[in-house]
């Protein structure tokens, strides 16, 4: 029998141990998340910070560039990020532990202190991180012990064992959040919606129904979500409360319950990102189901000197909005319900701002938890620190949804949807090549609030062809051909497709 030591693990077998290390004390962090509350989870709450720390060119161009994916891909950056440093540490346990020790403590603090300092979240989000350097150090001492010295194979199961808790703890996370609903998701459940005191106009003839065109109510989970919230605020219904403060003649808090007791409204409204590029998807239509927002300020007594009426979210996010543009006649809402179901979590549940004609990012706060009547040149809400113009009317905009690249020769119908919120649009033209524009045909619109499909019967013949789309508004303005960047005020030009005719 060999009385020789067997050869300490390799150096590159430190890296891996570390990086399993820090992604099993993640996963680890995650499972304890699913009942702490997921946004004081390491990944969440680290991300949340990136997002309120970087620079606006970097967050306007993560958002151009990857839209909705934004935010996992941001998350898997810091995951790659982590299983590097996770490496790092590895290789610095080998030489010194204390120092690997330090490491993990230091990462440890930097997610506690990310969870701790987020809105609306208590001394008890710092557990997660605890939890995930707990395990991560427990892993590193389980290495570098006496199993992993005897040879190759101690230290595949030590692998293999790391592996099968980081996997376990990922999916007990998953099926604790998908099978034992949070107390939120509870509230959502045994929510029956009452039927409108006001229901939404008959809309008519909205949907041609063609393939390739967008539905004219656009569905709950293809509605398109922009935020700053890494992982949507969990709100219980029961604690929370809608304060009106500010210039008032008096505060005043409501409750859920007291917002099912006052009169419900049904609208049909859509929503536009105001970072939404020409021929984007950053725009939807639902149903809302809601409380009238002017008549509910007006229980405050608003000042008339408040131009500004500044709404606040969970998370702290805040909106500003014009006084003038809530108490017009409009159908501003605080809504409770989307397309005939409770708001969802993503969307804003419990309650959330709807202000037609406006870009979300003055207009349409999820996650609603406070009102406030101020002035413009008092207070600069999240997006205009960052840059972005005042609140303005959403622009006129049109876009070809199809065909998009390619079409057979013969009739094909060409078709897409406008838009000019609280205008409404009046006609839509079609220009093939450097053909003259052609009046398309238009669906029925119940409001001015909504978008509007169209459609044209196009002669296609073989080769190249340019489509241009232009609509003009209710007050009879064309959209322009000027092309503008979205910032600071949304974006200008016309929506022009490439198709191969064959």
């Amino acid at each position: 029998m060999s009385d020789r030591t067997p050869p300490r693990p390799a150096p590159r077998a430190w890296a891996a141990a570390g990086a399993a290390a820090a992604l099993t004390g993640l996963a680890a962090s995650h499972l304890v998340a699913a009942f702490t509350g997921p946004r004081a989870a390491p990944l969440s709450a680290v991300a949340d910070v990136v997002i309120a720390a970087s620079p606006p060119p970097a967050t306007e161009w993560a958002i151009q560039t990857f839209g909705t994916a934004d935010k996992p891909i941001l998350q898997a950056g810091i995951i790659v990020a982590l299983a590097v440093v996770g490496a790092a540490c590895g290789l610095l346990w080998r030489r010194n532990r204390w120092a690997g020790l330090t490491v993990i403590g230091l990462f440890a603090a930097v997610g506690a202190a990310s969870a701790a300092t987020r809105e609306a979240l208590g001394a008890a989000a710092i557990v997660p991180s605890l939890i995930a350097a707990a395990v991560a150090a427990g892993i590193m001492f389980w290495w570098s012990g006496p199993g992993t010295e005897a040879g190759p194979t101690g230290r595949r199961r030590f692998l293999v064992a790391a592996a099968g808790v980081a996997v376990a703890a990922a999916a007990g996370s998953f099926l604790v959040r998908r099978f034992v609903p949070a107390q939120v998701e509870a509230d959502r459940a045994q929510l029956d919606l009452p039927e409108p005191d006001l229901p939404a106009p008959a809309p008519g003839e909205v949907d041609f129904d063609q393939d390739g065109l967008a539905s004219w109510h656009t569905g709950n989970d293809e509605f398109y979500r922009i935020d700053t919230a890494i992982t949507s605020p969990q709100v219980e219904v029961d604690s929370w409360r809608l304060r009106v403060h500010g210039m008032v003649g008096r505060t005043r808090t409501y409750t859920f319950d007291d917002l099912l007791g006052r009169e419900l409204i049904e609208r049909d409204i859509t929503l536009c990102c105001v970072s939404n590029p020409i021929g984007g998807e950053l725009i939807g239509n639902a149903r809302w189901l809601g409380v009238s927002l002017a008549d509910l300020l007006a229980e405050s007594e608003p000042d008339p000197e408040a131009d500004q009426l500044v709404s606040r979210s969970h998370d702290g996010w805040t909106a500003g909005s014009p006084t003038g543009a809530v108490f017009d006649g409009r159908d501003a809402l605080i809504a409770i319900g989307m397309n005939g179901s409770p708001l969802p979590i993503d969307h804003g549940w419990p309650a959330r701002l709807i202000i037609p004609g406006l870009y979300g990012y003055v207009s349409a706060t999820k996650w609603l938890t406070e009102l406030e009547l101020t002035r413009f040149s008092d207070y600069d809400p999240y997006w205009i620190q960052r840059g972005w113009s005042g609140p303005g009317p959403i622009k006129t905009a049109s876009r070809i949804d199809t065909p998009r690249s390619n079409a057979a020769a013969g009739t094909v119908t060409v078709a897409g949807v406008a838009w000019a919120q609280h205008r409404g649009i009046a006609a839509v033209h079609l220009r093939v090549d450097d053909g003259p524009w052609t009046e398309c045909e238009l669906a029925e619109a119940p409001s001015t609030d909504t978008w509007r499909q169209w459609r044209f019967e196009w002669e296609a013949e073989p080769g190249d062809h340019d489509l241009t789309v232009r609509a003009t508004d209710g007050d009879g303005r064309p959209q322009t051909s000027d092309v503008t960047d979205p910032k600071p005020s949304g974006a200008t030009g016309l929506h022009n497709v490439k198709i191969s005719v064959a």
